[in-house]
């Protein structure tokens, strides 16, 4: 069954998940034409392996503590924080502690 996602006008909660953090799990917000964003929930120690996505994405670190390992070398988020990465930027995401992430993706449509 598919998650339901928000729709325009739907106030959805972001903030941090406390308590639940550790028995929460990702999930999609919402996904339009232009932008997709999702809330990522990892535990200390996991990881989302390299990878790269067609648009620019903003991680923002809502809660716990994260590194975003970029060609650059690993930059830390803690909550409150967020990075912006390039169209095509390889990154990988590891968990320092319990942490939350908003991940906003800008999808490249074909034709612009």
């Amino acid at each position: 069954m598919a998650l339901p996602h928000a729709v325009h006008g739907q106030v959805v909660d972001v903030g941090p998940l406390g308590d639940r953090l550790a028995t929460e799990r990702s999930s999609a917000i919402f996904k339009s034409m232009d932008l997709e964003v999702m809330r990522v929930v990892l535990t200390a120690g996991r990881a989302l392996p390299p990878h790269k996505v067609p648009g620019e994405v903003t991680i923002q670190c809502v809660e716990g503590s994260l590194d975003v390992t970029l060609a650059a070398g690993p930059v830390r988020l803690n909550p409150g924080q967020l990075v912006l990465l390039e169209r095509n930027e390889m990154h990988g995401v590891s968990a320092l502690t319990d942490c939350s992430a908003l991940v906003t993706i800008a999808l490249e449509r074909i034709g612009r």
